[in-house]
């Protein structure tokens, strides 16, 4: 355990030159993005129905293709979900992010690609833990295990292949086997969709971890820490898992739950926000003194960010980092590894910084 903490560990720390790269040349990491997503689906219905082989700038992807929102989407992915293959993306589709969406009551299904697992959610974690280490080098982040508070767990079955789930359901289905022995609580807990019940499964099973980090949404980690400090009668967090130093979040904002998370934990821990939705991993806190979050741009999304006044309109106008400026609203399209294209996602965000950029 302690070996495979402290080698992980290594291998984040080794990575940040690779981060420093996309870091320093944004715009050009995104080119490449598209250029590869491009390349990757020419030979895809829709890629083929956009004449993809003959879009070799930015320029002539946005003029062939048009912005779209779920809906335009949702004929393609139930084919995808009914087991068609090379529709929106290359390679088969395993996996779907159910997500309830920001902007609609029905649910979507975010097609997850493989690709999307390893270069965009996964690749994008990574870094999160090297850019924490970066700017925290004694940490002991990796010697006790990472608590992951997630949302409703269960894994549906659509046919032999394909599954589909919330977002941390799936990424916990996919990761490697070695990472239980870095993450608690097992499978078996997290996946239980039934609440009450598992509070009190997730309470007794981690009251004894060496727990160093918690992740999930704020509501549901007060009240989880709140249920063991009734079963141990400690007074704080700090009692039971002193060693904890990172709390992970995103989703809602913090700010309403800072003052009850400092009391509850009863010690100065760092506290990290993270942009990672159904549709992909966008961004992370790399500088946890600036609440800015860092935008990830070389991860298999390629992104446009429209200006709010352009919402409605027939022909909506996006434009790329080199064109955006501080302090405006601009809705986020992207293009992903996962096969969607132009795609609207429904939130909006402000940069409050251009470099690096940070939304």
């Amino acid at each position: 355990m302690k070996f495979l903490s402290q080698s992980i560990s290594t291998l984040a720390r080794m990575r940040m030159w690779r981060i420093e790269s996309w870091i320093q040349h944004p715009i050009q990491a995104q080119r490449e993005v598209l250029q590869d997503l491009v390349t990757s689906a020419q030979y895809t219905e829709f890629g083929r129905k956009y004449n993809f082989s003959e879009l070799f700038t930015v320029r002539e992807f946005k003029q062939a293709v048009p912005i779209h929102e779920y809906d335009d989407f949702k004929s393609y992915i139930t084919r995808i979900m009914d087991g068609e293959e090379n529709v929106l993306w290359n390679t088969p589709i395993h996996w779907f992010a159910k997500s309830s969406g920001t902007t609609s009551e029905k649910s979507k299904f975010i097609p997850v690609s493989e690709e999307s697992l390893q270069d965009c959610h996964y690749k994008a974690a990574k870094d999160v833990l090297t850019l924490y280490y970066n700017n925290n080098p004694e940490s002991d982040l990796l010697t006790g295990k990472g608590l992951v508070i997630g949302g409703s767990h269960t894994i549906h079955q659509l046919n032999e292949e394909a599954h589909y789930g919330d977002l941390s359901a799936v990424l916990l289905q996919n990761t490697p086997f070695w990472s239980d022995w870095i993450r608690t609580p097992d499978l078996r807990i997290a996946l239980m969709d039934e609440w009450e019940t598992k509070i009190e499964e997730l309470a007794k099973s981690t009251i004894l971890e060496n727990v160093t980090s918690v992740s999930g949404v704020p509501t549901w980690t007060m009240v989880l820490m709140k249920r063991i400090l009734e079963m141990t009668g400690k007074r704080s967090m700090s009692e039971v898992w002193p060693n904890l130093e990172l709390y992970m979040h995103g989703g809602v904002s913090f700010t309403p739950y800072r003052e009850q998370f400092q009391q509850l934990i009863g010690k100065k821990i760092n506290y990290l926000e993270l942009y990672n939705a159904s549709e992909g991993f966008f961004a992370a806190q790399d500088n946890l003194n600036e609440d800015g979050m860092l935008l990830f741009t070389d991860h298999g999304i390629f992104m446009e960010f429209m200006p709010v006044e352009e919402y409605g309109k027939k022909v909506p106008r996006t434009i790329g980092l080199e064109n955006v400026e501080k302090g405006k609203n601009y809705a986020i399209v992207i293009s992903t590894n996962g096969g969607l294209w132009r795609y609207l996602v429904g939130d909006t965000v402000q940069f409050t910084s251009l470099s690096p950029f940070r939304i």
